[in-house]
C-alpha cells in the first residue's frame, strides 16, 4: 500500500523576478513498511519537500496524497488537522517541551487531539518502555540524555499511530553512536508498526539502515538509488 505519494509536487517562493524555484515537478511514493532517505546539498530542496510531504506547507502546482487522501486543497483548519492524526514529526532537535515529562510530552499529544484518558495514559508508558525509557519516564529533558531526548521525540511522533513519520535530520545533535541508534530505532518502528518513513539527512553513516535513497538536488529528483550496494555511489 501507497502511504505517500507526491505528483509533480513543484514549489515557487515569490513573484516575478523575485521568485525562486524550490521545487520543480517533483514525484516520489513511500510504501507502508519503507524507509526512505532525502540527500542533497544544502539548498537543494530537501526542507521544502518535507514540508510538503508534511503538510505544512502548500505546493504551488501537483498534488500530495497521504493514506490515498488527497490533501492538496484541503483549508489550513483541516490540514492542521489532518497533521496531528496521521503523521508524525521528528526534528533535528528533540524539540521536548522543558516543563514535561518524558510521558506528560506523550500525552500532550493526546490533549491536542481531545483523546487524552487512561488508554492513553497506557499507551504512552507502552511507547517510553518498549523504546528503552522505563526508567526515564517521568524525568524531565534537563535530566535526559540526547539520546533518550530524541526516544522521547520518536516515541512522541508515534503516539497518535501516524501513516507517516518525517524526521528532519534527526542525528544532527547525536554523536555516532547514538544517532545510529535512533535511526534504527525508527527503522524498527517503520518495520513492525508497517508505517512509513522520510528522513532528511547529511550522514551518510546512516544511509545503509533505510530501504531506498532519493537525491534531490536544484529542486529535481536526480537519482534514486535502490540497492545497498549502490549507495556508495550517492554523493551527499
Amino acid at each position: 500500500m501507497i502511504k505517500l505519494q507526491m505528483d509533480n509536487i513543484s514549489k515557487v517562493y515569490g513573484k516575478g523576478n523575485t521568485s525562486v524555484l524550490a521545487l520543480d515537478s517533483v514525484s516520489l511514493q513511500v510504501k507502508a513498511g519503507e524507509f526512505v532517505a532525502i540527500v542533497g546539498p544544502s539548498g537543494s530542496g530537501k526542507t521544502t519537500f518535507l514540508s510538503i510531504a508534511g503538510a505544512l506547507l502548500q505546493p504551488t502546482e501537483g498534488r500530495i496524497l497521504i493514506d490515498e487522501k488527497d490533501i492538496s486543497n484541503l483549508s489550513p483548519a483541516k490540514l492542521a488537522a489532518f497533521r496531528l492524526k496521521n503523521l508524525g514529526f521528528i526534528l533535528q532537535s528533540s524539540n521536548l517541551v522543558p516543563y514535561l515529562t518524558a510521558k506528560d510530552q506523550l500525552l500532550l499529544i493526546t490533549e491536542m487531539a481531545g483523546t487524552r484518558n487512561k488508554e492513553a495514559n497506557v499507551k504512552a508508558i507502552h511507547l517510553l518502555e518498549s523504546l528503552g525509557l522505563k526508567e526515564r519516564i517521568n524525568h524531565y529533558p534537563e535530566s535526559l540524555s540526547g539520546g533518550e531526548k530524541q526516544r522521547v521525540a520518536i516515541a512522541r511522533a508515534l503516539m497518535n499511530d501516524p501513516e507517516i513519520i518525517l524526521a528532519d535530520e534527526p542525528t544532527a545533535s547525536l554523536d555516532s553512536n547514538r544517532g545510529r541508534e535512533v535511526v534504527e530505532m525508527l527503522a524498527r518502528e517503520v518495520k513492525t508498526r508497517n508505517k512509513a518513513a522520510v528522513m532528511v539527512t547529511h550522514d551518510e553513516r546512516m544511509l545503509d539502515v533505510c530501504d531506498r535513497i532519493v537525491r534531490i538536488e536544484d529542486g529535481k529528483i536526480k537519482e534514486i538509488v535502490l540497492s545497498k550496494e549502490d549507495r556508495t555511489l550517492v554523493n551527499i
